[in-house]
């Protein structure tokens, strides 16, 4: 089916990346010095098409040295791309330690490309795919003819041509194979596909290295510190103080199971208020206690902390009149007297106004509904905070 998918794609223009397993290269003159009669890309394929799975991670080392320099002899370029397709879980920190590579395609976890660090250095990852993949035709509940095959490629390229109205670039990747996608039989539904495509504006046919280097460009690695590899004293140190002067809750979130999907302000936020919501009542309510009255004495004293502070100005509560500062004093004192904690609100979320008005509502509620408020609104501050700091 190679030469009847080349002329589909020659004819039409069409830019391909070719993953080449390197000794089926080595067999296969005439239709390596075609592509590159047509500049597509020749990604690395892996030296044999075997299964890599329980094979130890030098030998692997070995054979992806020995693919890329089989490779480079018979297509005299090195291999930008790399995809082994039956990979171990060795083979993409293998694939990134031996350097070279602009993306590695041992991944299914995406419709776009992304950055994974390894080690301390950073690999682009551009996804692979297995449902747009004429391999269906091989499996049971896959492709049976042609139309089937077209009919999925356009429904998942309309879904992500929609959602790609705004200016969201999305990607689509088609996963082919010369001996299946190259029966006469099936071929049309590719071709069908194509000529459906190209019918669409702004769609961009690429080579999977040109993919890369556009993401290397526009969206390089982002470093930032990730809260699921810190170490506990920088953890504490850094969200210690998120829930007010109660380092304990930071300290007890840094041993649950945080894993990269924690590694944002949502993220370190639930783990933070998961051991908020299971302490004691006792424990919630010395966490209330901890917070400082708003407008109070320790803020005309300069002596809140810096959060503290800041959200305080973001009201107003740091300029008030004279009229406001006793109507605030005398609402602390009465707030205290019955619940026995500080009046606690976001006050990022409300105005001066809203503030004094919800201040003067909740006075009323018994004790048990105001600890449930004051918690709720505790959780809501440590949200905002991380929100900042993020």
């Amino acid at each position: 089916g190679f030469w009847r998918l080349y002329r589909l794609f020659r004819d039409h223009n069409i830019p391909v990346t070719v993953f080449g397993v390197a000794t089926a290269l080595a067999r296969s003159p005439e239709q390596v010095a075609a592509m590159l009669s047509e500049n597509w890309e020749i990604a690395s394929h892996g030296l044999k098409w075997i299964e890599y799975k329980d094979m130890p991670a030098d030998e692997e080392a070995a054979q992806i040295k020995e693919a890329i320099r089989l490779h480079t002899e018979v297509t005299g370029k090195r291999p930008k791309g790399w995809y082994t397709g039956r990979c171990s879980v060795n083979t993409v920190p293998l694939v990134a330690h031996e350097g070279g590579f602009s993306y590695i395609s041992d991944s299914y976890a995406d419709d776009l490309p992304y950055w994974i660090e390894i080690d301390g250095q950073d690999q682009l990852i551009v996804p692979y795919t297995l449902d747009a993949n004429d391999m269906r035709f091989a499996t049971q509940q896959g492709f049976n003819t042609g139309d089937h095959f077209f009919s999925y490629l356009k429904d998942s390229f309309d879904t992500l041509y929609a959602e790609g109205i705004n200016g969201y670039a999305k990607m689509m990747s088609i996963g082919l194979h010369c001996r299946l996608i190259g029966r006469p039989g099936r071929v049309m539904g590719l071709k069908r596909f194509i000529e459906y495509a190209r019918s669409h504006a702004d769609v961009w046919f690429a080579r999977r290295v040109d993919i890369a280097e556009h993401w290397h460009l526009i969206h390089p690695p982002i470093t930032l510190e990730r809260p699921s590899q810190m170490s506990k004293a920088r953890f504490v140190e850094l969200y210690g103080d998120v829930f007010e002067h109660s380092p304990w809750i930071a300290t007890a979130a840094y041993d649950l199971e945080l894993g990269t999907a924690h590694d944002c302000a949502c993220g370190v936020h639930n783990a933070l208020t998961r051991v908020f919501r299971s302490a004691s009542a006792q424990q919630r309510l010395e966490v209330l206690r901890a917070h400082p009255d708003l407008a109070g004495k320790l803020a005309q004293a300069a002596r809140l902390t810096e959060a503290s502070t800041s959200e305080q100005a973001s009201a107003g509560l740091n300029a008030l009149t004279d009229a406001e500062r006793v109507k605030f004093e005398t609402l602390n004192a009465a707030y205290v007297k019955k619940h026995g904690f500080p009046f606690i609100i976001a006050v990022r979320d409300h105005t001066k106004a809203e503030i004094l008005n919800a201040f003067q509502n909740r006075l009323e509620n018994d004790s048990v509904t105001e600890i449930d408020a004051a918690c709720t609104q505790v959780e809501r501050i440590a949200e905002l905070r991380l929100k900042d700091l993020f």
